[in-house]
């Protein structure tokens, strides 16, 4: 008798197999496009709902804060009870918290909503990527790993593209509402063809694991997004930084102790995985910061509108989807090392180049820096993801995809939040304003926009400052890609493939197993 949580049977194995990665694609792009789509339309909102500049921060960072904290505990629950439920929920909590945004005019009302958004998010991602690697054969999951990994590196980009095309013709809502379509479509794609999997027979879900994680990453992540409003060296940020530092630290002395943990810590003595994990939230960390500085810079400096700035990003993303797609192509012939390495050196590249841009810089110099940055980041993205989930068995997918997830979305928010730092500081300190009423230099030295309000002079003066902070906040993106590359080919001098791992942990006792594996939930 067939489950009554799984599609009724139709097309062919191979066809539905497609069905299943176009559907979890989709889910995955509404979710990862969320995370970006929303800078755009910053403007139009701060007008019509009065917000201010930290609100503002808010209404953007409450998304990851919320996201990257639960990843853990969302992808054990899906694990637990299903990859095909936890779709089903995120996508029907993510929907109707972007519809109740998109008739909200409170600024806290929004913050609070986005929040909303993360948790759906927390279901989603983890599950896409755990359900397509438990779908398919190992003989094509790398090409279907390759195509998720496009979508999640492009969507960010795609999303920016789609909200400024709306903001034409309509307000910040329309942002709102796309996301509404896009999760119903995702929906409605779920429950026609995708399977139900899961790990039943798992042991009680780690609810202490679970706890200390989510309270260490908000804290930390809490902090670190605050930084650049309080300062560094605000006592109040260093000791949220200690107090999520230290309740990490008792959440991996916790999970050592366990016999099922949420996640065993012991996991990163595989080296592919540590790589992955690594160099994952190192790329997002460049990646989201970039985009954080560079909108600015287009739309303030340069003075593009919304569609053509978001359309300035697109030679990043038509190199990285085909290079995302040859990157299964080039490790099958060289290796992870090889490929992995020289992405995360495109990477660094296209940072340098992009940290000479100034205030004068033609376009063809931003496409020059953008082409490598794609590039780098397609073919780097393929093998990192496929290491994560590689290295471990079927019966931890799940686990092992929010651990890919964790890493983006940790990476994302620490990148806005410590290149945002470098660019306000440097920019507070380059801008010199004699002269000027202390109330009115202080405006001018809270962002560029209040000092283009202000006008004369001192916008030519917040413009070469702003330049001057962008720059090092670039260098500083450039530095983390180098970073990443040389600890990649640092763990992966003399490691094994990924798969060896996994395959010994799913032998039978006796054949390759050399210890029994403790059970992830």
């Amino acid at each position: 008798m067939p489950s009554p949580h799984a599609p009724a049977a139709g097309p062919a194995p191979a066809a539905r197999h497609n069905l299943v990665l176009v559907v979890t694609c989709v889910a995955l792009g509404t979710v990862v496009a969320a995370m970006a789509s929303l800078n755009v339309a910053l403007p139009d909102l701060a007008r019509e709902t009065h917000a201010t500049q930290t609100q503002l921060s808010w209404i953007i960072d409450a998304y990851s804060l919320v996201f990257a904290s639960l990843l853990l505990p969302a992808g054990a629950l899906g694990d637990r009870f299903g990859r095909r439920r936890a779709l089903i929920a995120g996508l029907t909590v993510f929907g109707a918290g972007s519809a109740a945004a998109a008739l909200t005019t409170e600024p806290s009302a929004l913050i609070a909503l986005r929040g909303v958004l993360g948790v759906g998010a927390a279901l989603v991602m983890p599950a896409t990527l755990s359900t397509i690697t438990t779908t398919f054969p190992r003989a094509q999951r790398a090409r279907a790993v390759s195509v998720w990994a496009a979508v999640a590196g492009a969507s960010a980009l795609v999303g920016l593209f789609a909200s400024g095309a709306l903001l034409e013709g309509w307000s910040w809502r329309s942002v709102f509402l796309l996301n509404v379509t896009l999760a119903l479509v995702a929906l409605a794609g779920t429950l026609l063809f995708v399977p139900e999997s899961a790990e039943p027979k798992q042991p009680r879900l780690d609810v202490g694991g679970a706890l200390l994680a989510v309270a260490g990453l908000v804290a930390l992540v809490h902090s670190v997004i605050e930084a650049p409003t309080r300062g560094w060296a605000d006592p109040v940020t260093l000791a949220g930084i200690g107090l999520g530092l230290a309740v990490l630290a008792g959440f991996v002395l916790f999970e050592l102790r366990r016999e099922n943990p949420l996640l065993d810590p012991r996991l990163f003595r595989n080296r592919h995985f540590a790589a992955g994990s690594l160099s994952i939230m190192l790329q997002f960390f460049v990646f989201f910061g970039f985009i954080f500085v560079m909108m600015q810079y287009l739309q303030l400096v340069r003075g593009d509108s919304a569609l053509m700035a978001a359309t300035a990003m697109l030679p990043m993303a038509v190199t990285m989807v085909p290079v995302s797609r040859a990157a299964p192509v080039l490790v099958g012939r060289f290796g992870f090392r090889g490929p992995w390495v020289a992405g995360l050196v495109g990477v660094a590249a296209g940072m340098g180049i992009l940290s000479r841009l100034d205030a004068s810089s033609p376009y063809w110099l931003i496409a020059t820096g953008l082409v490598p940055l794609g590039a780098g980041m397609g073919l780097a993205m393929t093998p990192a993801t496929t290491s994560i989930t590689d290295a471990l068995p079927r019966s931890l997918q799940n686990v092992g995809s929010a651990m890919n997830d964790l890493a983006r979305e940790l990476g994302g928010a620490l990148g806005i939040a410590v290149l945002g730092s470098l660019l306000s500081a440097a920019y507070r300190d380059h801008l010199s304003l004699p002269g000027l009423p202390r109330q009115v230099a202080d405006a001018a030295r809270s962002s560029l926009a209040a000092a283009h309000a202000v006008g004369g002079p001192v916008s030519g003066r917040a413009t070469a400052a702003f330049v001057d902070g962008m720059q090092l906040a670039l260098l500083g993106a450039a530095s983390a890609a180098v970073l990443a590359a040389l600890a990649v080919a640092a763990l992966l001098r003399s490691a094994p493939r990924p798969e060896a791992l996994a395959d010994a942990q799913e032998a039978p006792a006796g054949v390759g197993a050399q210890e029994r594996q403790p059970t992830y939930h």
